[in-house]
């Protein structure tokens, strides 16, 4: 892990000498976005507004300019756009962003055309088509839509249109939704395998604390999930991001939460990530030292395995005895029928579940083989005794290994 000096100490001249001097030294080394061939881009809700919540045309002409001289390059962009709901606040007579979920679903129903509109016009003026592409959580966690998706954003890039994307917060409901649009970026980033992601918003990377506070510094690089031991991300009582001082957002649903959520997921599945301030898009996009660099994983999981851990959601649990948690973790084994104690949930074979420990502990999740009004008939059975009294059909794993993926690790 890297950090600047205190946030209260360092002038802009030695701030930047030290950029030059990791650059230099290769600490800081991010040739690896400069050089993506395929990015997606987020910016939330708070840098595209004004005061009033309304859009900001003047920030979105920006951004599409920042991003429409990266496609003359060569590369092809996906741009995840929050605002639709903060653009309807202002035309719908509203104060501040709405707690109920029917007004939420009416301002994003006012703002997503207006929105749009803004974006369709700033990259027209750079020659560069834009396209509309709304999401919600289902479409990534069934993978039939998973796969409808990704098709449709791939021949949009194929076509040369930079694709817009948002949450479909018109039908999206409490019980199924992103919650924010850093984990969909993610999984964006996922979907059509992009070489880098960059989250931008109000905040200019990842502190260690809150930056308001004197001796907090900026981190400018994540190497590994360890290096984010003991940094700060909420206050007591309030999860804040560093940079919100625990404030509530005006607009915007993110924080420095969501973002290394996000990067996580994105890094995991082997695409470098960087959280930088939304004025800094076209340093974040060259490459240079600014924000927080989260470095990939050298080895890239399966799409499967990726889609199971981050963009499906359970539909039920499954509790195993200590023997299978060992199985299924340690041993990386399928789920056999012996090693389950009990069943949760109304699923239907083919649906993903979690599968939990006896105390309760999820630790890895799965596509189910079985439908959930079968298992209760299963569970302690060995195979062989049930195929030979049911038929041969029974003579298969509950969850197969390969249709598993690790959550967590179980205690020895």
């Amino acid at each position: 892990m890297t950090t600047d000096a205190p946030a209260d100490q360092p002038t802009q001249d030695s701030q930047d000498s030290q950029d030059g001097q990791e650059s230099q030294d290769g600490q800081d080394d991010r040739d690896d976005i400069a050089a993506a061939r395929r990015v997606v881009v987020k910016v939330g809700s708070s840098s595209l507004t004004t005061a009033d919540g309304g859009i900001d045309e003047g920030r979105v002409a920006a951004l599409a300019g920042v991003l429409a001289a990266r496609v003359r390059t060569g590369t092809q962009v996906v741009l995840v756009s929050s605002g639709a709901i903060a653009a309807g606040l202002a035309p719908l007579g509203l104060a501040r962003r709405p707690r109920d979920l029917a007004t939420q679903q009416a301002a994003a129903s006012v703002g997503q055309g207006l929105l749009v509109a803004v974006y369709t016009a700033a990259f027209a003026r750079h020659e560069v088509q834009a396209g509309q592409i709304l999401l919600t959580a289902d479409d990534l966690m069934r993978r039939v839509h998973y796969r409808n998706a990704q098709r449709t954003l791939n021949r949009l890039l194929e076509l040369g249109v930079l694709p817009v994307v948002n949450e479909n917060d018109t039908v999206a409901t409490d019980e199924i939704r992103f919650g924010d649009n850093d984990r969909l970026a993610a999984l964006v980033a996922h979907v059509v395998r992009a070489g880098a992601l960059i989250l931008l918003s109000d905040v200019d990377g990842l502190y260690d604390f809150d930056p308001r506070h004197p001796g907090a510094r900026r981190i400018r690089r994540v190497q590994h999930r360890a290096d984010l031991d003991g940094i700060t991300l909420g206050s007591p009582g309030r999860p804040a991001a560093p940079g919100q001082g625990g404030a509530p957002a005006r607009v915007g649903t993110g924080g420095m939460v969501t973002k290394v959520d996000a990067a996580l997921i994105a890094t995991e599945a082997g695409i470098p990530t960087v959280v930088a301030r939304a004025d800094q898009a076209a340093l974040a996009l060259a490459g240079e030292p600014a924000g927080t660099y989260f470095a990939p994983h050298d080895r890239r999981p399966a799409t499967r395995q990726l889609w199971l851990a981050h963009a499906a959601s359970a539909r039920g649990t499954l509790t195993l005895d200590a023997g299978a948690v060992r199985a299924v973790v340690a041993s990386r084994a399928s789920l056999l029928p012996a090693g389950i104690t009990g069943v949760e949930g109304n699923f239907d074979a083919g649906d993903p579940v979690d599968l939990s420990g006896p105390d309760g502990q999820v630790v890895a999740r799965g596509l189910v083989n079985y439908d959930a009004a079968e298992i209760p008939a299963l569970m302690g059975r060995s195979t062989r005794w049930l195929a030979a009294r049911k038929g041969p059909g029974y003579e298969r794993e509950v969850v197969h290994r390969d249709d598993l993926v690790i959550l967590s690790r179980a205690p020895a």
